[in-house]
Order: structure tokens, then sequence, then C-alpha cells
């Protein structure tokens, strides 16, 4: 699936990714390619992405991303809130 992370600042991220877990009003949950179409809000926490490739191989990645120091296949961001939208599998992440 295709991840979009936008902030009201720049677009952070975009690109492939296997997972999604994201910090919802009502709780954590993740997103995995197939996923219904989905409307959400979400709450102060971190978001964990799980990329199809080495997060060492994409280039430009915005300061409030960091990969994961145990996996370089993950990479981690902390929102104060946001919406996030899923349809056809593609994932916008409106973050705080």
């Amino acid at each position: 699936m295709n991840l979009e992370i936008i902030t009201p600042e720049a677009k952070i991220f975009e690109g492939p990714a296997d997972a999604v877990a994201l910090p919802g009003k009502d709780g954590r949950f993740q997103i995995l390619n197939g996923h219904a179409p989905l409307i959400s809000t979400l709450t102060e926490g971190e978001v964990k992405i799980d990329i199809p490739n080495s997060s060492k191989t994409i280039e430009g990645l915005h300061g409030s991303i960091v990969s994961d120091k145990s996996n370089d296949k993950v990479l981690r961001l902390n929102v104060k809130g946001g919406v996030v939208e899923v349809q056809q599998n593609k994932v916008i992440l409106l973050a705080d």
C-alpha cells in the first residue's frame, strides 16, 4: 500500500508500507494491505511504519521520522493527533 504523511508544514513521507500502527482515539490499531475504507481520528502517540525496504535506502527522511534502532525496516513518528484516511490501498495521514 502507499502511505503519505502530511503535517501542516510539509509532506514528510510518501512511499510503500507493509503496515502502519496508529494511536486511535479508541486505542491503537493497525492498517495492512487490502484494509477496508476507513477514516479515523488520532490521539497523541507513536506511529509505527513497517516498510518493505531498509530505511537506509530511503533518502530525505524528515527529521521527525526516525528509523527503529533494532530494525531498519521500521520507521517511527510521534504525533500529537491527526486524522487518517484509508481507501484503495492508499493511506493518507494528516498529522499534528
